[in-house]
């Protein structure tokens, strides 16, 4: 049986139990969530061809300094950088290099900024210069994915919904669900329960009440679903070497349905972002 805990009660470490923050702390959650998204929201200029990807890592580096912040990933578990950047065939944790990307490539910027204590975790996708059709197709489905997802969560449903919807919705477009990732609670701490799982059983999993606190992150691939962790001990690879692509949202379980705190403040959705 599942165990949930009043965050201010709880130890600053993850236990198992399942945190219900409290409206105070929603409020928290908004302000990193926020600050993360503009920061999102102002990588879109840098991502063109012939700029490394270490730029972008570069920026978001002095984007939360400038904003009394810091990133999360910085020295976590001995990564060295403060952004993810996947390229490609990479599912997740690319690790930003001076190669410069190149025309025709997709890449998934996955940030998280740690403002007063609280982790505003998201990511996006974003086109490198002109990107083919079944790119954007990806990049589409990936989106949509994460959105019918978002409408799952509400209290009494459960993780399982969540999966369902996701599952049901890649697979029916001919695309394949990663299953070695999931998402996962987040408020105080980067990583915290419960897990989401991007594919399920409707009625399964955790119970979702008011209060809860979690990302949504599906990895959609063009080709099939199996993946493989380099030798760098980050960097996630498609086994087929298809295409992936990823998107990401930090919600909150309210007692009428949920609050997305990571939204982009200048209405950016799926790309081109104008």
């Amino acid at each position: 049986m599942q165990n949930y805990i009043d965050a201010g009660l709880a130890p600053m470490k993850n236990t198992g139990a399942i945190r219900l923050y409290s409206q105070t702390d929603f409020e928290g959650m908004r302000r990193a969530g926020q600050l993360t998204a503009r920061c999102l929201d102002e990588i879109s200029d840098l991502v063109r061809p012939g700029v490394p990807t270490q730029v972008i890592d570069d920026f978001v580096y002095d984007f939360a300094i400038a904003h009394d912040a810091l990133p999360a990933t910085l020295n976590y578990r001995g990564y060295t950088k403060s952004t993810c950047t996947s390229l490609n065939h990479v599912v997740c944790h690319g690790i930003p290099n001076n190669k410069p990307m190149r025309e025709g490539d997709i890449v998934n910027v996955d940030v998280t900024l740690i403002l007063d204590g609280w982790h505003g975790d998201s990511s996006r996708m974003y086109p490198v210069g002109e990107i083919k059709r079944a790119s954007e197709r990806l990049i589409e489905v990936t989106y949509e994915s994460l959105m019918r997802g978002i409408a799952e969560v509400r209290p009494g449903a459960h993780t399982g919904d969540i999966g369902a919807a996701i599952q049901e919705f890649a697979e029916g477009e001919r695309c394949s669900v990663v299953r070695d990732f999931c998402g996962h609670g987040v408020g105080q701490l980067f990583h915290d329960a419960p897990n989401i799982l991007h594919y399920g059983r409707r009625g399964e999993g955790v119970e979702l009440k008011p209060g809860m606190i979690f990302t949504i992150e599906p990895m959609i691939n063009l080709g099939r679903a199996g993946v493989k962790v380099l030798a760098d001990g980050w960097t996630a690879v498609t086994r087929d070497r298809s295409l992936s692509a990823q998107f990401e949202h930090a919600v909150g379980v309210t007692h009428t349905g949920c609050e997305i705190f990571t939204l982009s403040p200048a209405g950016y959705t799926v790309p081109p972002y104008r």
